[in-house]
């Protein structure tokens, strides 16, 4: 049966506090879904298809590899089983390379092997995570990507969003190579005082600095399973300077070509990793609440790391409010933290992790 839309005339009436003021009704807050049965059900068909303890690594297109990732690996290792071979997924665009190294650090102290299965991306500082394992499992979807250096700086050039810009070592670099070639005979002319001119020289310091880091970083993650020292840093300096851009895509046979352990992925293992990252991708899709063209809020899955057993997940709970005189975006009342999720009498237990 067809229901008559409502008479605009017979409206609800509107709620009032005591003093008989109208008050506004409160939005319901929207949030992304937690799949944990889902995704342990996939992990039991995964542990029938290797070798090892099976461990997942993801972010978002908006998450990144940061520090507190490290404290919430730990989480996970203390509820998986004890094993002498882990096998993570790895599924990431990159973060923060010097938690790479401490995530390796972690994993090598648990275990004497560690293999890297990527099915997709496993960019920029994944790609150091993942130059800590002794094979890495590649998929026909999968790439890897230069780990050059590029940096936001107090000093540094301001974008036309009034958001400090990314400089880069390599794009210095090209700016001193095409000064050279293109004019040998300006004598006299520092290219480096011109390029002051535009950024500050303690930009073009700190980016050097960040380029010795990286390379620095690289080489200690490689000898966790190399022996060569000469080895290791022939393979970060190649992976910091020989590339035209960051966002290259490093394929499986490329990525042999640089020296590494680079084997197929199983297809019917691939397969399975991608309907997981399906899952990991609902999880992760913004559940945004727009309050008014100035103010919306937030709540996002970022980051999720799991184990046989065992979910942990980094969620985005914000309220964002538009500042126009000043043309930016500040966030309020906060409330983002990790949550972890176990399985308990056959039923999901989810509780808070604070971690600072």
């Amino acid at each position: 049966m067809n229901r008559k839309p409502p008479n605009p005339r017979h409206r609800a009436a509107p709620r009032r506090n005591s003093n008989g003021a109208s008050v506004k009704r409160r939005q319901k807050i929207k949030t992304p879904p937690v799949l944990f049965d889902r995704t342990q059900r996939l992990f039991k068909q995964i542990g029938g298809m290797i070798d090892g303890t099976f461990l997942t690594y993801w972010t978002s297109e908006f998450g990144s590899i940061c520090g507190n990732d490290v404290q919430a690996m730990y989480e996970a290792l203390r509820v998986v089983p004890p094993s002498d071979r882990i096998v993570l997924f790895v599924k990431s665009d990159g973060g923060d390379g010097q938690s790479s190294l401490r995530l390796i650090h972690l994993l090598r102290e648990r275990v004497s092997r560690l293999t890297v299965l990527v099915p997709l991306e496993c960019a920029s500082a994944a790609t150091m995570l993942a130059l800590g394992a002794d094979e890495i499992q590649m998929g026909p979807l999968a790439f890897l990507t230069p780990i050059d250096t590029s940096i936001e700086h107090q000093l540094g050039p301001v974008d036309p969003r009034n958001e400090t810009a990314f400089v880069g070592q390599d794009e210095l670099q090209r700016v001193l190579n095409l000064w050279k070639s293109h004019a040998p005979d300006a004598a006299g002319v520092n290219p480096f005082q011109e390029l002051y001119r535009y950024l500050h020289p303690l930009v073009v310091g700190a980016v050097d600095r960040a380029t010795s880091l990286s390379i620095r970083l690289c080489t200690e993650i490689l000898l966790y399973h190399l022996d060569s020292r000469t080895e290791a840093e022939r393979v970060a300096q190649a992976l910091n300077s020989q590339y035209p851009a960051h966002e290259y895509p490093i394929t499986p046979r490329e990525a042999r070509t640089l020296g590494l352990n680079v084997v197929p992925l199983d297809a019917r293992l691939n397969d399975t990793l991608l309907e997981l990252n399906h899952l990991y991708s609902e999880m992760g899709q913004r559940a945004v609440t727009d309050h008014d063209e100035f103010n919306y809020h937030n709540n996002e899955i970022v980051n999720i790391i799991e184990g046989p057993g065992v979910q942990l997940y980094f969620q985005n709970d914000k309220d964002w409010h538009y500042r126009k005189e000043e043309r930016r975006w500040d966030s309020l009342n906060v409330e983002s933290c990790w949550y972890k999720c176990v399985a308990k009498n056959g039923r999901m237990k989810r509780s808070r992790i604070y971690m600072s």
